[in-house]
């Protein structure tokens, strides 16, 4: 019995699992809109246990006579087959607290990697909006708290790394010495295409850095100041999610009466605001068409499963959880089980 479960039950946790993970993400950025706490439970094990007991039981009694009288020759028997299954799986949850909450939620995004999210492929129309807060003291919007509108460079910055992206003018490497930490860094190699060499020179000019340059040191903190690198000034996973948590679409009134934070609203007209990185609606009853859904103080939130870009976006936050956490996990709780 115990291999012909592997393939259903692998698909069926891992259906399972990534649904709940979903559900989870979306819940608490609806929450920190609210001004209220994130929490987050890790499933650190899964057990799946099964046992099946066959009973086979038969009884034969032949004899003519009783304890009164004498008859006939009679012969009689039972017979009884008995099955029982049992499913019986063990799921460990462990809460995200002390060093793994500031490990995964609030320590900033290591710049190496914003610079593997790129080499990997991931737009950076996509990643670094959404991970940077500046760049060289060149800032990208921000809506959390004090709403911060984005230096017009930002949005040029990326659109020339996006360009660079997709001609292959720009790769990243990351420098690990026998002595001292590793080095990330990106490189604009020497290229024969004029278009590439001046997004290039466009790039430096705006970031400030030496003309001709074709590696440099990438590092995280504000700007320096200094021509030969790149200061990364990253957000935590806190961040991206306060940054999401501005764009859900909550009613108007619970803004107005200070239940809410200000932001995006259900009543928002077509058009007054920029598009959102991930839309979030929100409505009175379960939607019929979501990707993820989730009911908090008596409403729904969900993001539409028609709306693509939001899906991918929405994935791409799930990505960022994987790879924000900086510190050794804590070990999971040591379950014993027996065998039978």
């Amino acid at each position: 019995m115990g291999p012909a479960t592997v393939p259903r039950d692998r698909v069926d946790y891992l259906g399972s699992l990534g649904t709940s993970w979903k559900q989870q993400t979306l819940l608490n950025i609806v929450k920190l809109r609210y001004g209220d706490v994130p929490v987050f439970l890790e499933v650190s094990q899964v057990i799946a246990g099964y046992q099946l007991q066959t009973t086979v039981a038969a009884g034969v009694a032949a004899g003519n006579a009783s304890a009164s009288t004498v008859g006939p020759f009679v012969v009689g028997g039972t017979a009884g087959v008995g099955d029982t299954y049992t499913d019986r799986p063990t799921v460990i949850y462990s809460p995200l607290t002390g060093v793994d909450f500031l490990n995964q939620l609030m320590t900033p995004i290591p710049p190496t990697a914003v610079l593997f999210l790129l080499q990997s492929g991931y737009s950076a129309k996509l990643s670094m909006p959404m991970v940077l807060d500046s760049i060289n003291g060149i800032n990208n919007e921000a809506r959390r708290g004090m709403r911060r509108a984005a230096d017009p460079r930002f949005a040029r910055l990326i659109e020339i790394l996006n360009q660079l992206q997709l001609k292959g003018g720009v790769e990243s490497r990351i420098d690990r010495p026998k002595q001292g930490g590793e080095t990330s860094l990106i490189v604009f190699g020497p290229n024969p295409d004029p278009e590439i060499a001046a997004l290039s020179d466009e790039l430096r000019k705006i970031l400030g850095l030496k003309r001709g340059l074709h590696e440099i040191r990438v590092r995280y903190g504000g700007y320096a100041g200094r021509d030969d690198e790149i200061d990364l000034m990253t957000r935590s996973m806190l961040q991206v999610m306060l940054e999401l948590a501005a764009t859900v679409q909550v009613p108007e009134a619970e803004v107005a009466e200070g239940r809410a934070a200000a932001g995006l609203v259900d009543s928002q007209p077509p058009g007054a605001a920029e598009r959102p990185a991930v839309t979030i609606l929100s409505g009175e009853s379960a939607p019929k068409d979501a990707c993820v859904s989730i009911e908090y103080r008596g409403r729904w939130y969900w993001v539409p499963d028609t709306d693509i870009q939001s899906k991918f976006t929405f994935g791409f936050v799930m990505l960022l959880f994987s790879i924000s956490g900086t510190g050794a996990k804590s070990g999971a709780p040591v379950v014993t089980v027996p065998a039978q």
